[in-house]
């Protein structure tokens, strides 16, 4: 149950599997860097962190006349990285921009920031502590802030039509793949009604266990971001979909009485955040066409739904997970949509 479940150890052991692969393709100087950043960050950033860094060093072995007689990137020696300039770092950027050689990529400005955070932050802990001497970073251009685009998200009416679509299996497709869908109408009414009266994360969802349910206090034990394992409480609706679900659908899709994941797939195994993002993405194009939604919009919806109810941004931060409130008044809230819309009411001239 929790961080200690057996699902919940294998995928950190994975993870650090990953980030262990992506060290040893970079050179050895790079690991303090590493090191620092997984004692003070989650992994799954320093995995981000790491792939931006091997995007750094295959630029420079890309580009650079003196590296290209190297074979691979952990070869680069730290000498290299004091002679750049402030130039090179502009020129990395460009690269990132759109790069149409060995390794093509094309990146949109919070792409790039985002790589570009990784890079300096590199250079400032190699100068600090005296790695090298050099930080070109500090003279590069800075990316320019990308507006700010309106938070997706459903409003009460566009829930219902989604979740009627759900219930009632009303999607375009073949007769078997509908005979497949009505296998796992219970499931995924489920994790529908979960994800839309919870806020969980997707990833938070796949990761329930059968024994993390409760509902004698109608509560469920779930493993947040970060690895830190809390108690959230759901509805009279929620209770009865997932009732339905475990006593009328799971037993068909388990294949092992042990088998302890609260909601499988088709293959009798743990269901993954990869299909449970296709199945939003094929009701919510039929329910809902005119909005590109993913699971974590359900959440955005359910955390904009909570505010407008409450007006208590504190508790809507509590029940999300957020240690920031400046995050979930930025994403869930939409307090400047409500005051949009306020303003639309008053005559200002009367």
């Amino acid at each position: 149950m929790g961080a200690d479940s057996e699902y919940n150890r294998k995928l950190h052991l994975q993870r650090l599997e990953k980030l262990h692969s992506l060290e040893d393709m970079l050179p050895v100087y790079c690991m303090p860097y590493l090191d620092d950043k997984e004692l003070t960050s989650q992994i799954n950033t320093v995995i981000s962190y790491a792939y931006d860094l091997i995007t750094f060093f295959q630029f420079l072995k890309e580009r650079n006349p003196l590296l290209r007689n190297i074979r691979e990137i952990k070869e680069i020696d730290i000498d290299i990285l004091d002679k750049l300039s402030f130039e090179d770092i502009n020129e990395f950027q460009r690269y990132l921009s759109f790069n149409n050689g060995e390794n093509k990529h094309v990146n949109k400005e919070k792409g790039i920031a985002r790589r570009m955070s990784a890079v300096r932050g590199f250079y400032e802990f190699m100068c600090q502590h005296h790695y090298l001497k050099n930080n070109p970073t500090l003279g590069a251009a800075k990316r320019r802030k990308t507006p700010k685009k309106d938070i997706i998200r459903m409003n009460s009416d566009e829930v219902n039509t989604l979740m009627d679509t759900v219930i009632n299996t009303e999607i375009k497709v073949s007769d078997r793949q509908r005979a497949l869908c009505e296998k796992t109408n219970l499931r995924d009414t489920a994790i529908f009604t979960l994800l839309l009266n919870t806020g969980i994360r997707v990833s938070e969802c796949v990761g329930l266990d059968l024994d993390d349910i409760n509902f004698e206090e109608n509560s469920f034990s779930v493993v947040r971001k970060g690895g830190n394992t809390q108690i959230l409480y759901f509805n009279r609706t929620t209770a009865e979909a997932l009732k339905e679900y475990i006593n009328f659908e799971r037993p068909s899709l388990i294949s092992d009485d042990k088998e302890k994941a609260l909601f499988l797939s088709l293959r009798k195994r743990r269901i993954t955040v990869r299909s449970v993002e296709l199945m939003v993405k094929k009701y919510t194009m039929l329910a809902v066409p005119g909005k590109k939604l993913t699971p974590h919009k359900m959440r955005s919806t359910y955390g904009t739904a909570l505010y407008r109810e409450t007006g208590d941004i504190r508790l809507v931060a509590d029940v999300l997970g957020h240690k920031d409130i400046n995050t979930t008044a930025k994403h869930y809230a939409a307090i400047e949509e409500e005051h949009r819309k306020r303003a639309a009411s008053i005559d200002p001239y009367n």
